[in-house]
């Protein structure tokens, strides 16, 4: 934002005083209504002009009004406020109007500008909702007459398309019509408006489509949790009882370690019950002969020389 520029316009203001700002305002009107054009400078009117496009329409100066143009082709007329009326408004009678406001000595007092529309009232909108494979097809669709759109200038003819969904979501779009594919069931609310007229059309539709889709979701999705459910109780059960049988043989291994350990002390290793072969040959082979030595012999005990004598009893101290 300048703010020189605006100090600047503010100084000027306040050293010519005289000076006046034109001010701009806008209008909006349906076919064949009345139209006011009014002017917002306070205080009575001596002289007020209105004109069209740099075209002169009516005056009124001393109460007295004045006509440029054709009365009954304008269908316009000024009040005694200074007041523009138009009668019977058409769309040819759109744009910018300005009126010049003067004072009593002739200086001017107010400028101000009119930008005037007329617009056609919107048609009734014609809504179609349908079912196409398990989904929701909507259509909104609002047109004007085929002397209309011939007639006038397609822009001057648009107008917004409102179309609400069951949820609440709206879509709007400045054309004639409005399609909308999707799986929302319920009331659908379709609305033409634009700054003159409003209009409205609901319907209901339900799809089935929509409903089974999520059913079938669920279903498999229950079906899923189900068996994870399962597997984990198999798995968490299995592995309980394994880890029980650890600590079991543990227990059995400690105890029966000690009695192991006897047994092997006190048993003595057993032939084998049946001789191998290499046992039988060594077993069939002769032993060779051995030297045969004269028996010795036994000895005899020494004979004692003399008895041995008794020792001394001990004497306590």
């Amino acid at each position: 934002m300048n703010f020189r520029r605006i100090f600047l316009v503010k100084c000027l203001l306040l050293l010519f005083p005289s000076v006046k700002c034109s001010s701009t305002s806008w209008i909006y009107k349906a076919v064949n209504e009345t139209a006011l054009l009014s002017i917002t400078a306070p205080g009575s009117i001596f002289e007020a002009t209105w004109r069209r496009g740099g075209q002169r329409l009516v005056q009124i100066k001393k109460n007295i009004a004045k006509h440029f143009v054709n009365q009954e082709q304008c269908r316009c007329a000024i009040l005694r406020n200074g007041t523009l009326q138009i009668q019977r408004v058409e769309k040819e009678d759109s744009g910018n109007y300005t009126v010049m406001v003067y004072e009593q000595d002739g200086k001017l007092k107010a400028e101000e500008n009119v930008m005037f529309f007329v617009q056609e009232p919107v048609p009734q909108p014609i809504l179609i909702a349908e079912c196409r494979n398990k989904s929701v097809s909507v259509k909104c669709e609002a047109r004007q007459k085929a002397k209309n759109e011939a007639k006038y200038k397609p822009e001057a003819e648009a107008f917004v398309i409102e179309l609400t969904q069951p949820n609440g979501k709206k879509i709007q779009k400045n054309a004639t019509m409005l399609e909308w594919h999707g799986w929302n069931s319920g009331t659908f609310r379709c609305v033409a408006k634009n700054q003159v007229s409003e209009k409205m059309a609901e319907k209901v539709i339900n799809c089935s489509g929509k409903m089974d889709f999520y059913l079938i979701l669920s279903i498999a999705g229950g079906a899923v949790f189900f068996v994870i459910f399962v597997i984990c109780l198999i798995y968490c059960i299995r592995r309980r009882k394994t880890k029980r049988n650890e600590i079991y043989e543990e227990e059995r291994a400690m105890q029966t370690l000690p009695v192991d350990r006897e047994r092997g002390t006190r048993e003595l290793p057993q032939a084998p019950s049946k001789p191998t072969p290499k046992q039988l040959r060594v077993q069939q082979r002769p032993l060779p002969p051995q030297p045969q030595e004269p028996p010795q012999p036994r000895p005899q005990p020494r004979p004692r020389a003399q008895p041995r004598t008794p020792n001394p009893p001990r004497q306590r101290p």
